[in-house]
């Protein structure tokens, strides 16, 4: 079975880039979570999560990094096994400028060459153990679908935006846009949350999942930046669950835990669940020195050059 991955990754500090994010939406605004400097900082997560990948998933075939017109300075282009997809090769002409990843999740199919099989990450994702194939495809090639056990999610969720009035966020309104759209059509609420982390999806259930919801997700295909109507990326994990094409595992802290870079707590409690995966979550409340923290710690994680460097 050959196996890809895909990353989205963007350099928040190009010029050109700044330039052309404010010209489409307008400066950053730091209590924003649709529009932060978090949301597009480089770390360079991505050269030391590439080199977890060398370590720890030799056998990945293909890697692909989604990008706007950018190429990290310190990759090694020349190496046969990465290659750099811009937002043009696989994405309308009316999505971009595209500041918006909720979006650019919906294209990842039409990476040309892609694998039928192939794990989807951010660039702030890690794998800390050895995997294999079957850490994220079934015997029978089915998907290993992970969530966050959430059990009445539906209903919690109800609860606090009716009764306690309190909005819900962009990120947990486009998770719910995912779930009801797959309970209206196969009668089955998936409150499981999204994990977080690498994901394992076919390119057939992203095309057949494109076809069934076609109208709901063009109807996005304006949002240059992340919008309440976004449909998030775990409806292609939700529809193979319905349809009984893939293979559902709760996680756990011990088996994908989400560190939060601005909470110093959090550094303790991964050497303590030492997981398989993890990941390094910037955001609105992170500020530049837990950003240089982060650095320093992934630096003495994976000291290692791998050979995506140049």
């Amino acid at each position: 079975m050959d196996v890809d991955l895909v990353y989205l990754w963007v350099d928040g500090n190009d010029p050109q880039w700044l330039a052309k994010r404010n010209a489409g939406i307008g400066n950053t605004e730091e209590e924003s979570a649709v529009n932060c400097e978090g949301r597009y900082a480089d770390n360079d997560e991505l050269k030391y999560s590439l080199r977890s990948v060398e370590k720890y998933a030799p056998w990945i075939r293909q890697i692909f990094i989604v990008t706007d017109n950018q190429t990290p300075a310190w990759l090694n282009t020349s190496n046969p096994k990465v290659r750099i997809i811009d937002h043009k090769e696989i994405m309308p002409e009316t999505c971009l400028p595209c500041f918006n990843s909720v979006l650019i999740e919906h294209f990842l199919h039409k990476i040309p060459g892609l694998s039928e099989h192939f794990l989807y990450a951010n660039d702030d994702m890690f794998i800390n153990k050895p995997v294999t194939r079957d850490t994220f495809f079934a015997a029978d090639g089915l998907p290993v679908i992970r969530l966050n056990r959430r059990p009445l999610r539906k209903w919690s969720l109800l609860f606090k935006e009716k009764v306690l009035r309190k909005p819900l966020s962009n990120y947990v309104r486009t998770i719910r846009n995912s779930a009801e759209l797959v309970e209206k059509r196969y009668g089955t609420y998936y409150g499981g949350k999204t994990h977080h982390n690498i994901d394992a999806y076919l390119k057939s259930d992203y095309r057949h999942v494109g076809q069934v919801f076609k109208r709901e997700i063009e109807a996005t295909l304006s949002n240059h930046v992340r919008s309440l109507n976004d449909i998030q990326r775990n409806i292609y994990s939700y529809v193979p669950l319905a349809e009984k094409r893939g293979h559902l595992l709760y996680v756990s802290q011990k088996s994908s835990f989400r560190l939060h870079i601005q909470n110093e707590s959090h550094y303790r409690k991964l050497e303590k669940y030492n997981p398989l995966l993890f990941c390094m979550n910037d955001s609105q409340y992170a500020k530049d020195s837990d950003r240089e923290r982060a650095s320093a710690f992934l630096k003495k994680r994976f000291p290692e050059k791998s050979q995506f460097e140049k």
